[in-house]
């Protein structure tokens, strides 16, 4: 008789932001996969019912029967996700909203002390080994001689700025130099201002036409410039890492992870 070969459950995945660009590169990353399947699509409020490639949408409510959601959508919304999965205890979620407040990310830490969530301002494996370099040069690369810029590029409709990646290589710049991205970014330079602060780590923003993602870090000292950066060529990257975030991150326990987590590059 042959031996019966058992396997385990895909994982169940709900999206939200299921009718955005990312959703759909979410749902076409899942699409055919043996180890996660799709069980939960939803968008924002007056969606419910209607029609995707044949599938219905759902709402919120609906992600009880989830085990991890995945969320492109806006902090807002990702906020009331994240609340409401802390009070029933579960699913588990990927957030990759940009945007954030203070507030909003106080809001999601206190529900990460119920339920295990993955956030973070890029789900790129390259980007997320820039910010490790990054971190790595502006820890030998001492303030008084090497000046920090951050610049990015991204098409006309994205509504925030600096983007989330952008801040998330500042933060880590400012780690590199055990400092706090709130206490030496620099986000607007306009008109007579001065010399250039030591130790400040500065951003400028680029929005046009249908440019999808690029990140330059920029070391620059009296007779030498280091320049780290990364281009994104296809939305799909970002959904494939976020995939394996959602499979990395079902049965964890409590807390606020990133992808330095899901990728084993933090101890």
């Amino acid at each position: 008789m042959a031996e019966t070969v058992r396997t385990e459950p895909a994982l169940r995945i709900g999206l939200a932001g299921a009718l955005g660009r990312m959703g759909q590169a979410l749902a076409a990353a899942l699409a055919g996969r043996s180890d996660a399947a799709v069980t939960v699509l939803f968008d924002r409020p007056g969606t419910e019912g209607q029609k995707l490639e044949g599938r219905t949408l759902g709402a919120p409510a609906d992600v009880a029967g989830c085990d991890v959601v995945i969320d492109f959508t806006v902090p807002e919304a990702s906020v009331a996700l994240a609340e409401a999965a802390a009070a029933r205890g579960g699913p588990a979620l990927v957030i990759g909203a940009t945007g954030w407040d203070a507030a909003g990310n106080a809001r999601v830490a206190a529900a990460a002390a119920k339920v295990a969530i993955v956030k973070t301002g890029n789900y790129s494996l390259g980007v997320n080994v820039l910010a490790g370099l990054v971190e790595a040069a502006a820890r030998r690369l001492p303030a008084d001689d090497w000046d920090i810029e951050i610049s990015e590029a991204h098409h006309r409709r994205k509504i925030d700025a600096p983007s989330g990646t952008a801040l998330m290589l500042g933060a880590a710049a400012a780690r590199g130099r055990d400092a706090a991205l709130e206490d030496v970014q620099v986000r607007i330079r306009d008109g007579i201002t001065g010399p250039r602060p030591e130790g400040a780590i500065g951003f400028s923003v680029v929005r046009g036409g249908g440019l999808f993602g690029e990140h330059q870090v920029m070391f620059a000292a009296e007779h030498e410039v280091l320049t780290l950066s990364h281009q994104a060529l296809d939305r799909g990257l970002f959904a494939k890492g976020a995939v394996a975030a959602a499979l990395w991150v079902a049965g964890k326990p409590p807390g606020l992870y990133d992808m330095q987590d899901v990728l084993g590059f933090r101890s």
